[in-house]
């Protein structure tokens, strides 16, 4: 593992000579509170289709404070009672959403039907919600779970999860239970590179994080903190362990596979083996289905678009659809190549293949932005900040829905959603090619903190 690069002198000074350290945790302490307001008015609402743009406006206003609280960690050398703060304010946001009555999606529901599903000793890559014959298997409470026409798309050990659990309540608590365990394996990353601790603010009080888990029970949070926990092990050079939980994340979340070929660079063969045995003995329970064991998957990655930005302008490109999937799917493999070629750093890999995905896939809802968004932990740039905040505009076809209008993303909250996003990124790009120089995470907007860069291979 190679040495990371010491802070610079100049911004040890930099932070000596700012504001007196009470007054900025007196004012993390303000934004605690401030956020605590907002998401307690989310939890009470009983219907919140019917108070959408109220949620989408102060989800807004809590990620300007979110900024806030980040900018204050980076920019000023905090104290115990600050980190106490913001590890407080994260358990209690946490805990005032999880009695939410009404959430932003209803995924958890599809969660529920495929539990039921296997707890019936049925395959979920088989059936689907909307067959006839297995009316009985439906909540009540909300009978048209999304995807009913089609068979699951989780990976197994989601699948597992789902049949051990049975009420919405139960699903929500397992996830934010994950999601807090992610906060863990962030503060073991920072320590481990001798950042400050206060960083895991920019994960903890990210409010696209909040709604997921604790307000929506997603269960993206298993698949991110495992595959923390393999970028952990990775780092610290337990490859076994790395390999063994990146394939626990694999198998609760595809994604992850956008760094198989940063690991394997960094691996022995026989470790490659173990993460291929551990897939393959997940999906044995399962191999009834044949070959329709990813017919989910291939309905979703063909029919589905929701709210992506470039995936329209390579569908233009293109001419159809199948064009553009090909056209993203190429840039993605040069970027993971360009990454794999050059040993970018593994956390440096993460936030550039996980954000830069979601630009390009034809789906990108708002809680697929926690993909990355724990790497803001590291490289908390401006560009990315602000894209975890305006994702939560992809709520907004809700409010049309809600008056009978039909559900689809309009262009105008698209422009408003990405585009500051890609004018600051292009901004980043022209300062870097005005310098001559390569953009690396200070150059693309990635790294605000005038820290110098630093790498761990």
């Amino acid at each position: 593992m190679k040495k990371i690069a010491p802070i610079s002198r100049g911004y040890i000074q930099h932070l000596k000579t700012g504001w007196p350290r009470g007054i900025v945790t007196l004012g993390l302490a303000a934004l605690a509170a401030g956020l605590t307001g907002i998401f307690r008015w989310v939890e009470r609402q009983p219907d919140l289709d019917a108070r959408m743009p109220e949620f989408i406006g102060l989800l807004l206003l809590a990620g300007i404070l979110y900024v806030i609280g980040v900018f204050s960690v980076e920019r000023f050398r905090l104290g115990a009672t600050a980190l106490f703060i913001i590890l407080a304010g994260a358990v209690l946001f946490r805990v005032a959403l999880l009695p939410a009555r009404s959430t932003p999606s209803d995924d958890v529901y599809r969660y529920q039907w495929d539990g039921r599903a296997q707890r019936a000793h049925l395959n979920p890559y088989v059936v689907f919600p909307n067959s006839e014959e297995l009316d009985w298997l439906q909540n009540p409470e909300h009978p048209e779970p999304p995807g009913e026409e089609t068979p699951t798309i989780y990976p197994p050990l989601s699948e597992l999860a789902f049949r051990l659990i049975e009420t919405v309540p139960g699903y929500k608590r397992v996830s934010t239970i994950f999601d807090l365990a992610s906060a863990v394996v962030l503060m073991f990353l920072l320590a481990g590179m001798k950042q400050p601790l206060h960083r895991v603010l920019a994960y903890a009080w990210n409010p696209a994080v909040l709604i997921s888990f604790s307000m929506s029970g997603h269960f993206d949070s298993l698949a991110i903190v495992t595959f923390l926990a393999a970028l952990f092990f990775l780092v610290t050079n337990r490859p076994a362990l790395s390999m063994g939980a990146l394939a626990l994340s694999f198998l609760s979340k595809f994604f992850p596979v956008l760094l198989l070929l940063t690991f394997l660079k960094r691996v022995r063969l026989s470790h490659v083996g173990l993460f291929v045995s551990l897939i393959f003995a997940f999906y044995v329970p399962f191999l009834s289905a044949g070959w329709h064991l990813l017919d989910g998957a291939r309905n979703y990655a063909g029919d589905w678009v929701n709210n992506g930005s470039l995936f329209h302008l390579l569908r233009f490109v293109a001419g159809s659809q199948a064009g553009a999937d090909l056209l993203a799917a190429l840039m993605v493999l040069t970027a993971i190549g360009y990454l794999a070629k050059r040993r970018a750093a593994p956390l440096w890999s993460s936030l550039v293949l996980t954000g830069g995905v979601l630009l390009l896939s034809p789906t990108a809802f708002p809680w697929y932005f926690t993909w990355s968004t724990p790497f803001l932990c590291f490289y908390p740039g401006s560009a990315w900040l602000l894209m975890s905040v305006t994702s939560v505009l992809a709520y907004t076809p809700a409010i049309a829905y809600g008056a009978g209008e039909p559900l689809k993303n309009s262009l105008l909250m698209l422009s408003l959603e990405y585009g500051p996003v890609y004018l600051w990124l292009a901004y980043y790009f022209w300062a870097a090619r005005r310098t001559k120089l390569s953009p690396g995470p200070q150059e693309v907007g990635l790294s605000t903190t005038g820290m110098e860069r630093y790498s761990v291979e």
